[in-house]
Formats: C-alpha cells, structure tokens, sequence
C-alpha cells in the first residue's frame, strides 16, 4: 500500500503528536543544562526548577502589593477581553456574511468596504484607538474586532456564495421570501462554518489582545509578559506564553466539541470528503 493511502491508528497518532512536544522539551533540558554549566546566574534558559518556582509565585501566592494571585488575576482578565471582542467580531461577520452573501446590492455595496478593511494592517491602528477609544477596555476589544471580523465575513461570503443555487430556486418556488430564505435554507448551513471561522481566527485574535495589553494596561497575560521582559525573567515568560497555548487549545476544543454536538451534520459530510 502506498504511504499516501496508509493512516495511523489512534495510539499511533497520539504517540506521533507527542513526539514532537518531547523533542523540543529534551533540546531546551541539554541547551539550559548547558548554558547553566557556563554561567550558572544565565537567565535565558532557567533551568525547570526555576521555572517551578516561579509558577508556585505566579499560581498561588498572593501578590504582596494587591493581594491578587497574578497568573488567575491576568488570566481572567485576557480571557474577558477575548470574548467579548471575539463574540462581537462573530455576530457583525454572521450578519454581514449573510447580507452580502444572499442580496447582490447589499454585496455591491458593502463588499468594497470589507475588503478595503481587511488590507488594513490592524497594529498600524493601535495608536488611533487609543487616542478615539483611550487605554481602558474598549480600545483592546474594538483592536480584536477590527482584526477578525472582516476576515470572518469574508470567508462566510464565500460560503454563502457555495450554497447551492438549486436549493435557493426550490425555497423560492415554495413561495418562501428573503427573510424565510435566509433563516431556513442559509443560517443553518452557516452557522457551522462561523464556528469553523471563529477557531481559525483565534490565533490573530490573541495576538492583537497580546499586543494591546502590552502597550497599554495594568492586568492581563500580555501586560505581564512585557512587564517581566525588562528583567529578563524567562521563569516567568515561558510559562506564560505555554499558559496562553493551552488556553487557546482549550477554548479550541471546546468550539470544536460544540459545533460536533450542534451540527453532526456538517462534520459526517466533512469527514465523507475527506
């Protein structure tokens, strides 16, 4: 049988999915241990035991200034931000998709617009935000929502655009209206995709939420990282950009398990394609 044809059984693609993690795990042990040998003060690869400290200091011990336990403090904080400007980011691309892509005139007029938007560089902003909104919370959500948004609505445009013209005829001829024909025959072959389109635009989503929390802000995983960088304290930075993986792991995950639970459909039909 030819490779291309060949997939792995579940524990052999578990094992291959963790081999890469070991790997990188084992060259930062011989790389730390190294450089650890030379200058045992090094600070750029701390060694694991440092990094437990500092995890122990970060998780569960009360800062001595605001009593807050820093690493839940600055967590809860991201993690706010980032749905409040990812909900909001889902809804304006659900509702622009959905016009632009079911009414030509509403598509000729607004798809110039998104598209001029999307080109924009959204950290080239930052600054104006800052100066419209100020350094409080509205300017790091309306950051995400400028970031995602138009990428979502034109990906949901394009899906809108795929459904079949044939089922559009026959809803027509049922005598459904617009209204109708959006709500039955498009919303429910969309919205699977927005959750698909959410989880894609996470990884920018946190970027742009690291980035304003870096420039501007008191709390948050971003603020935090850049706050410990003028002291070089990699005990306390790789832990939290590990930390940020995983959370974005996890809210991936769920997404996935909840669009696997509200539209089985559309991932049997995916998986027939594949």
């Amino acid at each position: 049988m030819k490779l291309i044809n060949r997939k792995p059984s579940r524990p052999v693609r578990v094992i291959l999915g963790i081999l890469p993690f070991l790997l990188l795990l084992v060259l930062y042990l011989g790389a730390s241990n190294a450089r650890l040998a030379e200058n045992p003060n090094d600070k750029l690869l701390p060694a694991l035991s440092t990094i437990g400290a500092a995890i122990e200091r970060m998780a569960f011990q009360p800062d001595k200034r605001s009593g807050d336990v820093l690493l839940w403090r600055d967590t809860f904080s991201s993690l706010g931000r980032l749905a409040v400007g990812v909900s909001i980011s889902a809804a304006c691309a659900l509702i622009l998709g959905v016009l632009m892509g079911a009414i030509p005139f509403a598509r000729a007029k607004l798809s110039p617009l998104v598209t001029a938007v999307s080109l924009v560089p959204p950290m080239a902003v930052l600054p104006v935000l800052f100066i419209v909104f100020g350094l409080g919370e509205v300017s790091k959500i309306v950051l995400i929502v400028i970031g995602i948004t138009p990428f979502m609505t034109r990906d949901l445009l394009q899906r809108v655009r795929e459904i079949p013209p044939e089922q559009l005829i026959k809803a027509q001829t049922l005598g459904a209206n617009t209204w109708q024909i959006i709500v039955r025959v498009i919303l429910p072959q969309i919205l699977p995709r927005l959750i698909a389109a959410v989880r894609l635009s996470l990884g920018a989503a946190w970027l742009f939420l690291i980035a304003a929390e870096a420039i501007a802000s008191t709390d948050g995983l971003g603020y935090r990282i850049f706050l410990v960088r003028r002291y070089l304290a990699m005990d306390v930075i790789l832990p939290y950009v590990i930390w940020i993986t995983f959370l974005a792991f996890v809210v991936d995950y769920l997404l996935r398990r909840v669009s696997l639970f509200c539209y089985p459909w559309f991932h049997s039909q995916a998986k027939e394609n594949d």
